[in-house]
């Protein structure tokens, strides 16, 4: 089942995680710079509408990063990313498992993406707009 959002799609599917709401929205830039963008704590507030601020030692994540994220503009919460190989990741904020962050290849461009818990399904609104977010950092970084 998918429901089209313009050109954000949202669908119930299986992940590696399970079954998992996810939000994707295409991008005219490259699956690489998208990943950059994914990856890059350093910009992760500037594509994350609930992250105002992160601290970690790591500028670009991989398996076993951890550090802090501030939601809300006030709350801090600590993170640890699970799992991180090419073109997806996923971590754990305040020890429970959140969303997954993927990328995937298309013959224009790539679609960036969400993989969304089944009980955090709410969040996606907020996920659509990271992708957007996501889109425009990267566009602007392939230019």
């Amino acid at each position: 089942m998918a429901l089209e959002l313009g050109i954000n799609s949202v669908s119930l599917e299986k992940t590696p995680d399970g079954r998992r709401l996810l939000v994707r929205h295409d991008a005219d830039a490259s699956v690489d710079t998208v990943w950059d963008v994914l990856t890059d704590t350093g910009c992760w507030s500037d594509w994350g509408p609930s992250v105002t601020a992160v601290e970690t030692t790591d500028r670009y994540i991989d398996d076993g990063t951890a550090g802090r994220v501030r939601v809300a503009g006030a709350v801090w919460l600590p993170f640890e990313v699970t799992a991180c190989a090419p073109y997806r990741w996923t971590w754990n904020v305040a020890r429970l498992p959140a969303t997954g962050h993927f990328v995937e290849e298309r013959a224009d461009g790539s679609v960036v993406g969400f993989e969304i818990p089944p009980l955090a399904t709410g969040y996606a609104p907020v996920c659509a707009r990271a992708c957007r977010r996501i889109t425009a950092l990267a566009q602007q970084r392939d230019a």
